[in-house]
C-alpha cells in the first residue's frame, strides 16, 4: 500500500482530452491520481508523461463488475480516496435523427455518460465519507442548449446535472458534489478558425486546462462551502445572442 497520508483522486476517462488535463493538474496539486479509462494504451501514455504519481487502470464505467473491481484495486493499492472526478463519457453529441435513433445507441450513451457516474459514485461513497471528500461530475452545456439530433447526449448530460444536486443533498455534509458543464473545449489536433475563437465573448476556444483549474479548486478545502452546483465554463458562449441573416 502507498503512503496513506497523501490524498488520492480517481479520474474516470482520464487518459485523453479533458480527463487527461484534470489528471495532470491534480498530480501537480499534490494528489496521487488513478486514471480509470477504457483505452489501455492511452492510459499508459499518460502515466509515461506524468511525474510518477499517476496510475492507470483499464475500466469500463458502464460495467458494474468492472467498477467494483476498480474500487477493490484502489482500496488495496492506496487505502483511501479523497476525490472522484466522473469524466468518462461518449463525447460525440451528434446522433441519428430522433425517429431513426436506435434504442441500443440511446442505451449505450446513457449507460456510459450517466449510469457510469452513478456506479462510480456508489462505490466511492464509503471511502469519500472517511476523508470528507468531494465528487465532481463532468456534464456539458448540452444540458442547457442543443443542436439537432443530440437527444441522447443532451439527455445524458442533463441527467448528470440533476444527479449532481440530488447526490449533494443525500451525501452532505460529509461529501460535497458539484458538476462542471464545459462548452467548446479544444481537445484534437484539428486547426481552429478565427471565427471559432471570436464567437466566444472571452475571445478564444477553451482548453482542458480551463476545466482542470476549476476541478482543482472544487476538490480543495477552499471550496468547502460549495456543493450541489453546476458551473458552466464556456467562455460566455451560452449567453451570446447570435443573429443569422
Amino acid at each position: 500500500m502507498s503512503d496513506t497520508l497523501q490524498p488520492v483522486a480517481l479520474v474516470t476517462g482520464g487518459a485523453q482530452g479533458i480527463g487527461k488535463g484534470i489528471a495532470l493538474r491534480l498530480e501537480q496539486n499534490g494528489f496521487r491520481v488513478v486514471i480509470a479509462d477504457i483505452n489501455e494504451e492511452a492510459g499508459r501514455q499518460v502515466v509515461a508523461e506524468s511525474a510518477g504519481e499517476i496510475t492507470a487502470i483499464t475500466t469500463d464505467v458502464s460495467d458494474e463488475a468492472a467498477v467494483k473491481a476498480l474500487f477493490a484495486r484502489v482500496s488495496a493499492d492506496f487505502g483511501r480516496l479523497d476525490a472522484l472526478i466522473n469524466n468518462a463519457g461518449i463525447a460525440d453529441a451528434h446522433g441519428a435523427p430522433l425517429e431513426q435513433l436506435e434504442l441500443v445507441d440511446w442505451n449505450r450513451m446513457l449507460a456510459t455518460n450517466l449510469t457510469g457516474v452513478f456506479l462510480c459514485s456508489k462505490y466511492a461513497i464509503p471511502w469519500l465519507r472517511i476523508q470528507r471528500g468531494s465528487i465532481v461530475n463532468l456534464a456539458s452545456t448540452r444540458a442547457l442548449q442543443s443542436e439537432p439530433d443530440t437527444e441522447a447526449y443532451s439527455a445524458s448530460k442533463g441527467g448528470v446535472v440533476a444527479l449532481t444536486h440530488a447526490m449533494a443533498v443525500s451525501l452532505g455534509p460529509q461529501i460535497r458534489v458539484n458538476s462542471i458543464s464545459p462548452g467548446w473545449i479544444h481537445v484534437t489536433d484539428d486547426a481552429l478558425q478565427v471565427q471559432d475563437h471570436t464567437q466566444h465573448p472571452v475571445g478564444r476556444v477553451g482548453a482542458p486546462e480551463d476545466i482542470a483549474a476549476l476541478v482543482g479548486y472544487l476538490v480543495s478545502d477552499q471550496a468547502g462551502f460549495i456543493t450541489g452546483q453546476d458551473f458552466v465554463v464556456d467562455g460566455g458562449m451560452t449567453h451570446k445572442m447570435i443573429y443569422v441573416d
